[in-house]
């Protein structure tokens, strides 16, 4: 019997691709043929949207106009869109798209796997089932869903609601699976890791979750991803020193430093506690790799704040820094501001944000060679090996290349000991031990 071939397309964080695996499960292979962002013909297409900022949702915007234009010309038989940007928008969607079957939010894995398996939808409990996208040496375990934060800035509440805790025993039990599967790295994902537990415990217990999940067989990496820096647990810290599981990285937003700004943000922390917390972390954590980004471009960024800002980033020397332009969130405290800065000043401010961070992060990866690191090989391309160390998170961060002709035979998925041997701006070169 001819199957029917899915193609589920995941755009945004890693948490919707977590969403897309977890949706991807609930498909028989026995009757279908399953691609994640497969550029194969399909029968049927499933858009994971995001609608974060204006340009995440330019991009979805976009996917689902191709694909409305396949459905109308008969190229696919269905069409579906979940996600984000459906969670937000579905009614003006459904006015304007008509070549969409269906519309569903970010909760509804069940509704979508029921319309297209043309059943009742039955809720399955999507801890112990995924279908990764990833390779299959590394996964990412998200461990709650939502946010109680109030940043001034972030619809990310409006779509996902309230902070709710995934039970631990449940995430070890996934955590589980994924280890049996062959899962050597698990990466913790979250709107707010930091969070993890209050509303289970009335603590956090980010710290002892992360414990039990190094207790797994198999599991030889943990990293933490999507932190918050006002009230950061310190019992986190610990877990970082003193477990040799935990990867030596933190990617926590800090999105600016002047004092009016992070205010009006309402972030939590003023200019000086953000340095304090940063310095107390390098100074617990000395081999700590620090991920961060920020927001350029807010409404009220002077010339002189954002001075302040490019003059932070040149004194904490940041390992990781992403930039985003401010994007007005209908809904959200900041959309009431006057957004008054052009968008040419924001990519501006970018471009010079950018530029500097450019020149750190090379000083940084200098520093690097002739070290000797633990690297996991994620792949083979172009005559090279490609991997990561500790301190890199997959297809954010910088990679390891290493010439397939002068390494021999490695094997993605595995560790090898290696010698950086020269840097780039955001790449470093190994040769094999």
């Amino acid at each position: 019997m001819k199957k029917d071939r899915i193609n589920i397309i995941t755009l945004g964080c890693s948490k919707n691709v977590v969403d897309s695996e977890h949706l991807a499960a609930l498909f028989p292979t026995k009757s279908f043929q399953l691609f994640h962002d497969g550029n194969k013909e399909s029968d049927i297409v499933v858009i994971n949207t995001c609608g974060f900022i204006g340009d995440a949702k330019e991009e979805s915007i976009d996917m689902i106009l191709t694909y409305a234009e396949a459905r109308k010309k008969g190229d696919i038989k269905k069409l579906f869109v979940m996600g984000c940007l459906s969670q937000r928008y579905k009614k003006l969607l459904q006015e304007e798209i008509h070549e969409v079957d269906d519309f569903f939010g970010v909760d509804q894995l069940d509704d979508v796997a029921a319309a297209i398996l043309k059943q009742e939808p039955v809720k399955i409990p999507q801890h112990y089932r995924r279908s990764l996208s990833t390779p299959g040496h590394y996964a990412y375990l998200k461990i709650s869903e939502g946010c109680d934060r109030s940043c001034s800035f972030c619809a990310i509440p409006l779509i996902r609601g309230k902070h709710i805790s995934v039970p631990q025993q449940n995430l070890i039990k996934e955590a589980k699976l994924l280890a049996k599967k062959g899962v050597k790295e698990l990466i913790l994902i979250a709107q707010d890791l930091t969070y993890y537990g209050i509303d289970l415990t009335g603590k956090r217990e980010i710290g002892n979750l992360v414990e039990s999940l190094s207790r797994l067989e198999g599991i030889e990496w943990i990293r933490i991803q999507y932190t918050y820096p006002a009230g950061f647990p310190m019992d986190l810290v610990e877990q970082m020193i003193n477990n040799p599981k935990v990867c030596r990285y933190i990617d926590m937003p800090l999105q600016h430093i002047n004092n009016q700004l992070l205010k009006s943000m309402k972030r939590g922390l003023d200019g000086q506690k953000t340095r304090e917390l940063v310095s107390s972390l390098r100074k617990k954590i000395p081999d700590l790799t620090f991920r961060t980004a920020f927001i350029v471009g807010y409404p009220g960024e002077t010339e002189s704040m954002f001075e302040e800002l490019c003059d932070f980033v040149k004194e904490m020397r940041f390992d990781r820094l992403g930039v985003f332009t401010y994007s007005a969130e209908e809904d959200t405290a900041a959309f009431e501001l006057e957004d008054e800065i052009s968008e040419a000043i924001k990519q501006e401010r970018h471009d010079r944000l950018m530029e500097i961070q450019q020149s750190i992060s090379l000083e940084l990866n200098n520093e690097k060679i002739a070290s000797v690191q633990k690297v996991l090989i994620d792949r083979l391309e172009n005559g090279y090996y490609i991997g990561r160390t500790q301190y890199d998170s997959p297809e954010v961060d910088n990679e390891v290349l290493v010439d397939s002709a002068k390494s021999g035979q490695l094997m993605p998925g595995n560790f090898y000991t290696m010698k950086i041997v020269h840097a780039d701006f955001f790449d470093l070169y190994a040769e094999l031990i």
